[in-house]
């Protein structure tokens, strides 16, 4: 390992982003990962080659956890009662009516369309970003979100929730 350690040093920046301290950590942790035999080389490649597939999976595992733990504290937030100073009661009832109808709506789609749909509208991912988290392949991540829209705008069209907007 001594002997790739700065061309592993080199990958672990690619795999994140260019972060300096995640790709040390993510080295870190891949090294720990070889050390403790839970990565165990095979023979089927190079071990250079090996090792680097070894520190991608770290870094794509912790980049999905970093995701899950911002999923998990996004859902907290949005639990939290917001309400504007200035906003009248009816709007704010419209509003609440309005979240718990699209939180329904998207508690209704499948567990993949719903991941898919959160990273890229809620947390600014990408579709190739969140593929990279759900660990699925661009195409796949592609189809969960175009069938999760779809099912997602007609769920919402069956609602009669936005036909009973305020009149301000």
């Amino acid at each position: 390992m001594e002997r790739h350690h700065a061309e592993s040093y080199g990958w672990a920046m690619a795999c994140c982003r260019r972060d300096s301290a995640e790709a040390e950590a993510v080295l870190h942790a891949a090294y720990v990962k070889v050390l403790e035999g839970k990565a165990r080389f095979d023979g089927l490649a190079s071990f250079k080659t090996w090792l680097f597939s070894v520190i991608r999976r770290t870094g794509a595992d912790e980049w999905r956890r970093r995701v899950l733990r911002k999923l998990r504290l996004a859902k907290h937030l949005e639990s939290l009662p917001r309400v504007a100073e200035c906003e009248r009661p009816d709007d704010a009832v419209y509003r609440s009516e309005v979240q718990s109808m699209f939180r329904a709506a998207l508690a209704a789609l499948p567990r993949r369309q719903q991941e898919v749909l959160q990273l890229v509208f809620y947390h600014d991912l990408s579709l190739v970003e969140a593929a990279r988290a759900m660990d699925i392949s661009v195409g796949s991540a592609r189809t969960h979100y175009d069938r999760g829209k779809r099912h997602l705008r007609s769920l919402i069209e069956k609602s009669k929730v936005l036909d009973e907007s305020p009149v301000g």
